[in-house]
């Protein structure tokens, strides 16, 4: 039976927490009644800032990371190296890379792995793109850092058969440090800054 709340506006504002993934009734609630319990310019605060986030924020027009300008701050720096690019699923897999400071080129935030059964193709990643940078010259190797999932091992080997033709290009694989299965954001730094030192060269048979 679902609980009975004492204003409608609260319930309301559970309702909206609760699409939070991760977030229960239970856990919303007690977040709603946090933010009761605070200075109403406190929570004035946090609302203006989700609202700018979602307004403002944008997407690195080169490598895809979010990103408060139309480059974002790695595609930007010039001490990065422009040679390498690290090829991500997503954007916390650029915080996880980069919080083991082993990596310093540039990134390519895919938007996901091809995945037929979520409806998934090549067409609604960030792989184009990706060819589109390769094809200027100036990438000297790809580091394919995607999960260890059939779906990010499908994806490797899509974008190798894209970038074959680039021969100058070396086209490399993080070391399986990584177990099977395992998402990128959830390794630990240790050994995900090992696995980014160690790559290989990828065998795309």
């Amino acid at each position: 039976m679902q609980q009975q709340y004492p204003s409608q506006l609260l319930e309301k504002a559970v309702q909206q927490f609760a699409k939070l993934p991760g977030i229960g009734r239970k856990t919303a609630l007690r977040l709603v009644l946090h933010l009761l319990r605070q200075e109403e310019e406190e929570v004035t605060q946090l609302a203006d800032a989700i609202s700018r986030m979602r307004k403002e924020v944008r997407r690195c027009k080169v490598c895809h990371n979010i990103s408060d300008s139309e480059l974002c701050p790695i595609c930007s720096n010039p001490r990065r190296d422009g040679s390498t690019i690290c090829v991500v699923e997503n954007i916390q897999d650029v915080m996880a890379v980069e919080n083991t400071q082993q990596f310093h080129g540039l990134y390519h935030v895919l938007g996901g792995v091809i995945s037929p059964m979520d409806g998934i193709g090549p067409s609604d990643l960030e792989i184009e793109s990706l060819v589109e940078r390769v094809s200027k010259g100036e990438v000297k190797e790809v580091i394919l850092a995607l999960s260890s999932t059939m779906e990010g091992d499908t994806t490797n080997f899509y974008i190798f058969r894209k970038l074959a033709p680039y021969h100058d290009v070396k086209i490399s694989i993080i070391a399986r440090g990584i177990s099977v299965g395992d998402e990128l954001e959830y390794t630990d730094e240790v050994t995900l800054g090992r696995s980014i030192l160690n790559r290989t060269i990828f065998e795309g048979k």
